[in-house]
């Protein structure tokens, strides 16, 4: 067990939670190596390994860092990169270049360019735009590009509107418009830059249910006998896409198998109708690798009782360096590292120090009678979307990571220091 709790203490990966808010100061992040590398490898023995001709491409979104993908290579995984800077990183980790996919629906120029120099294993094309700038890095590099096709298959999966992505009316992706995707195929297909590998779908994330990825990879595989037919190209490889839900509250995880077994399925069926080699198999789990390895640390503060309406609990962080409530109103659930057998019975409403009324990050949060200023605030399954939609807000630098495996503990990434906040600031002449 990665979070277990002994002495009236939460411990996480071996290591004392209110020992290590001493050691590294808070509010911190927390990210178990155990725990991710247990992801790792169930992706590995149940779809990997169990099918062959498959991959794993992380989705770099999630949290990056140079440790991180670190971990991932000794894994043999891929990642899925969606910026410069995500591929800058890639680099200063040593990532082999050839296992990097570049998705995004609005690659800028210099981007692909930094892709195709660095020789990335293929683009993931999101738009008609994208053809000629991947053209002119090609010639400019004299390098051929694999280039996957990512599509929109106008399935709407059930979860927050602001995270379904493969219904047709989204930014990501082409749509199915013959005109518009036979263009785009065809453009790729017919280029001497360019080499059609695939095609890719992504419906959404933080999904319970099997049966919008099903259905979306039979569209999928529709495009895949169109293409055929019409241009005689062969899709070497179909990208599911990742999504894939974890548990923040009282939400159930589903194993790996759940989703992948019956997508393999339809997979290895249609390839024989269509008559081609079944493709290589790519997901792209992203939050579900690292979610629930990932704690937040928070020194409580201020407690404020309004009487008859509530008592606010405030910590010294919030939406600077966990959004996700204010954004999408996520739900969590935590407890009280130094008291973590005492039973919860006060109602509080956990908020950050940040100047806006909507930075709270846990509404109806039950903790012990005796809580008190100076004790050590948890929540759960934050290592995902934490660190990586972290900000500035009124100049409050970003937590760093601390990194936890079998009571070992060390720096993944350092605290931002003020220094490091401003050191781009200029004051230009006419001030």
């Amino acid at each position: 067990m990665v979070k277990e709790i002994k002495n009236n203490k939460l411990y996480f990966d071996g290591c004392d939670v209110v020992e290590l808010a001493e050691k590294y100061g808070s509010p911190i992040y927390v990210m178990s190596k155990t725990d991710i590398e247990s992801r790792l490898s169930e992706l590995n023995r149940d779809f990997v390994d169990k099918y062959g001709n498959a991959r794993v491409a992380y989705a770099s979104k999630a949290f990056c860092s140079v440790g991180m993908y670190k971990i991932l290579d000794k894994f043999g995984a891929s990642i899925d990169v969606v910026s410069g800077g995500e591929i800058y990183t890639a680099k200063k980790a040593g990532f082999p270049a050839e296992r990097i996919e570049f998705n995004g629906n609005n690659k800028l120029e210099s981007e692909i360019d930094e892709a195709v120099e660095y020789g990335v294993g293929r683009i993931i094309l999101d738009g008609t735009h994208e053809v000629p700038l991947i053209e002119k890095a090609c010639k400019k590099y004299n390098k051929k590009m694999n280039i996957m096709i990512r599509i929109t298959p106008g399935v709407a999966a059930s979860t927050h509107d602001y995270i379904v992505t493969g219904k047709k009316d989204s930014k990501f992706g082409i749509p199915l418009d013959d005109d518009v995707f036979l263009k785009v195929v065809g453009d790729v297909v017919n280029s001497e830059w360019l080499e059609y590998t695939g095609l890719h779908m992504h419906i959404g994330s933080q999904l319970f249910e099997n049966d919008a990825f099903v259905e979306a990879l039979n569209v999928v595989m529709d495009r895949v006998a169109q293409v055929k037919d019409e241009f005689g190209a062969i899709t070497k490889e179909v990208n599911f896409g990742g999504g894939y839900g974890v548990t923040y509250t009282d939400e159930v995880r589903k194993p790996y198998s759940f989703f992948l077994d019956p997508m393999m399925e339809v997979l290895e069926k249609r390839s024989k109708e269509i008559g081609i080699e079944r493709p290589c198999a790519v997901v792209e789990p992203g939050r579900s690798i690292v979610a629930e390895a990932g704690i937040s640390v928070y020194k409580i503060g201020q407690i404020k009782e309004v009487r008859g309406i509530r008592t606010y609990m405030s910590v010294d962080g919030g939406m600077g360096d966990n959004i996700r409530v204010a954004l999408y109103q996520a739900e969590y659930d935590g407890i009280i590292a130094n008291r973590a057998e005492e039973e919860p019975k006060k109602k509080v409403t956990v908020c950050g120090k940040y100047c806006e009324s909507g930075d709270i990050l846990l509404n109806d949060f039950m903790v012990p009678e005796e809580t008190t200023s100076g004790d050590i605030l948890v929540m759960f399954s934050t290592g995902a979307y934490g660190y990586a939609m972290a900000s500035n807000y009124n100049n409050n630098p970003i937590p760093g990571v601390v990194l936890v495996e079998n009571g070992k503990s060390d720096w993944l990434i350092k605290p931002q220091t003020y220094e490091q906040i401003i050191e781009n600031n200029q004051i230009p002449d006419f001030i």
